[in-house]
């Protein structure tokens, strides 16, 4: 999500390279980014995914890459208008217009960015029936996407900053009409300061069988503690960088949060008591959750990526997992 912002073409490539070069296999993206959107930027992750798969001569089937299409918003109005909808034919647009920036012959897994209907996201927590607005039938949703699969450009669909309603009325019309595609995944925001899909979500998830793909697993970069330093943090981190410029950002990740702060001390005080890199355990914790089947992170330097390669290594034990939880049930979720 940083390819084409934060990360220029040969710095993408170099990222990409030594992921790879690690046993990465899984990429992750959507046609808004990369982020903060912007008309004159939009699209380019894939596009520089799609250019690094052909320049480097990778064979296709030795990556999984996954994409999204953009739920309504009304605000990145270069995008179909809005996007305003997730009828059948913004479906089938975003999915032939990612291909063609990609210049390759199917996406592994797409996914819905985030639902056509109102839901809390991004840092609310209480539902609102009077924000219902009209939205398209998942039915219809589905049907595109089945189009999309049965014509070889999509192989899995999944969901993204979904809740257990979503998931549950997916399945249910999936499996009600022969023919369209069941959902395998959902990508949720699951972290230290964030496991509020260890309610409702998990139980869906774990009956059934749809895994987790874990976004912001360092909350935005929160968790390596690099924002509680004197000097608020590095210029180029994402939350400074791009401060009053990113919604999620504000709304969700507020460094500016004192209970953020609070919580985000306890848990790098968890890390420097076990000898453990910050970043070690907030990816491991992450990790050793059993629906999760990937984490997805972010990373815009070399070294950012190390840390999270050599955190896939790490196990936490059983008194590191308590302690962790003794934090969390002081500081339950502060970052929805």
């Amino acid at each position: 999500m940083t390819f084409g912002q934060q990360n220029s073409l040969p710095e993408s490539f170099q990222l990409l390279d030594r992921a790879f070069n690690a046993g990465i296999n899984f990429f992750d993206s959507a046609e808004m980014y990369p982020v903060p959107q912007r008309a004159k930027s939009q699209g380019r992750s894939e596009e520089y995914f799609g250019r690094w798969i052909r320049d480097r001569k990778i064979p296709r089937d030795r990556v999984i890459f996954a994409s999204k299409v953009s739920g309504p918003s009304g605000q990145m109005t270069w995008i179909r208008e809005g996007p305003k909808c997730l009828d059948a034919s913004n479906i089938t647009e975003a999915v032939d217009k990612s291909l063609l920036r990609l210049q390759t012959d199917y996406i592994d897994l797409y996914q819905i960015h985030w639902p056509d209907r109102y839901v809390p996201m991004f840092g609310e927590t209480e539902y609102d029936p009077i924000k219902q607005f009209c939205s398209v039938s998942i039915e219809e949703q589905l049907d595109a996407l089945g189009r999309a699969v049965d014509a070889g450009k999509i192989r899995y669909i999944g969901l993204s900053n979904e809740t257990p309603y979503g998931i549950m009325k997916f399945l249910q019309v999936a499996e009600r009409l022969p023919g369209y595609p069941r959902i395998v995944s959902v990508q949720n925001s699951y972290n230290l300061l964030c496991r509020n899909f260890d309610s409702g979500m998990a139980e869906c998830c774990h009956h059934e069988r749809v895994s987790l793909l874990a976004y912001s697993p360092l909350a935005m970069g929160i968790l390596s503690g690099k924002y509680l330093s004197p000097d608020g943090g590095p210029a180029d981190g994402r939350l400074n960088l791009f401060k009053g410029r990113y919604s999620e950002g504000a709304s969700r990740y507020n460094i500016s949060n004192t209970i953020i702060k609070q919580a985000t001390a306890a848990y790098l005080e968890i890390a420097e008591n076990y000898g453990i890199h910050p970043v070690s355990l907030a990816i491991a914790f992450v990790l050793r959750h059993p629906l999760v089947a990937s984490v997805v992170f972010g990373a815009t330097k070399l070294w950012q990526l190390q840390e999270v390669v050599d955190a896939c290594g790490v196990k936490l034990s059983p008194e590191i997992v308590a302690d962790i939880n003794k934090v969390h049930s002081r500081f339950p979720n502060p970052c929805p």
